[in-house]
């Protein structure tokens, strides 16, 4: 028989042992916010659930039983087959640990497959994650990178993550860069996944001493930071770093790849162009439309980007400020390491 297991169980278990964590739930539900790291093996597909969901509420409860039993019926040799394939420990859940998760793990002990259900489900998780960022408290010594747009901030983090070095990858969770052109060739997610990645990771950073992160706006895409978060960017060390136009306009060309998603840029332009100077916001569109994207990226940084910078670089004056001019990305790394081995934090 399988066997209950909490929330607080399955992240020890976690800790301990390879464990594979499978979310039962439907395609959509699993698209919407799933556990981090978690496989879909979904019991009913989006239909089959729309449809012993109505004959639930419509019909009768033993009706939705008996129209699900069928539907399980059919696919069970399938079913078992993909999780026999599946090596290690698995924990199975549904959205309140309920029928899916439970007739899940019986079906799979009946053929001698063990498998853990987890309490609560999804439901319990989500409330988990929520209750963590309200009372989080952010111990770590923060350094917030800063810079004008193209200075390749998120290319910065990546590589000192690469280097084993703590960083919180705050656009890369929201699946968005955070400008109105930010969601061009990314897939932007929401609220409830983002707060899991977040909290996923700063339970994996705890023991640093220090944390590294981009000074994002509160709203990041279609997600908002949790309050704490906009805390530790007023007031953790400021990183500024200053980069030729130039140099910004290759790092945006090279992150963005605007030939690949011509007429989604124009029309995320189109959203910002009444707040460019009108001869200005005709000459940018008309370099989009003619492949000219090196002309118009220096233009939208001229006209709009860095004056909109500039004003916002204000509200950190308090702030112990560290500023730092590099040519290119290789030269912003370097000082970023220099610096941060000048205050003692060297990795392995």
């Amino acid at each position: 028989m399988f066997q209950d297991i909490t929330l607080e169980e399955l992240r020890a278990l976690r800790d301990r042992k390879r464990i594979t964590v499978i979310d039962v739930r439907s395609p959509s539900e699993y698209q919407e916010s799933t556990l981090p790291n978690s496989l879909n093996i979904p019991l009913f597909d989006d239909q089959e659930r729309a449809e012993v969901g109505t004959l639930y509420k419509q019909t009768s409860v033993q009706a939705a039983k008996d129209r699900g039993l069928e539907i399980v019926s059919a696919k069970l040799p399938a079913f078992i087959k993909e999780f026999g394939a599946i090596e290690g420990e698995k924990v199975v859940f549904c959205w309140r640990g309920g029928m899916r998760s439970r007739t899940t793990a019986t079906v799979l002990s009946l053929m001698d497959i063990h498998a853990y259900r987890l309490t609560g489900g999804f439901k319990a998780y989500r409330k988990w994650v929520l209750d963590e960022l309200e009372t989080y408290d952010f111990k770590q010594k923060s350094y917030v990178i800063h810079g004008n747009t193209g200075t390749g901030k998120t290319m910065l983090l990546h590589r000192l993550k690469g280097l084993e070095h703590p960083v919180l990858d705050l656009e890369g969770m929201a699946g968005h860069r955070g400008s109105i052109f930010g969601q061009i060739g990314l897939q932007a997610n929401n609220q409830k996944t983002f707060d899991s990645l977040l909290l996923e990771e700063l339970i994996t950073l705890e023991d640093s001493p220090y944390v590294l992160f981009e000074a994002e706006s509160k709203r990041i895409g279609k997600v908002v930071m949790p309050q704490f978060m906009a805390h530790q960017k007023e007031t953790g060390t400021q990183i500024w770093i200053d980069m030729p136009l130039e140099s910004r306009v290759k790092q945006i060309l090279e992150d963005y790849k605007p030939e690949l998603y011509k007429e989604q840029c124009i029309t995320a332009f189109r959203n910002i162009k009444s707040r460019i100077h009108v001869p200005v916001a005709a000459e940018i569109e008309r370099t989009l439309q003619a492949d000219l994207f090196g002309e118009a990226v220096a233009l939208l940084l001229e006209h709009y980007y860095d004056p909109k910078y500039d004003y916002t670089s204000g509200q950190y004056d308090e702030a112990e400020r560290i500023s730092i001019s590099a040519n290119n990305l290789d030269e912003a790394e370097a000082a970023v390491i220099s610096y941060l081995s000048s205050q003692g934090h060297v990795t392995a």
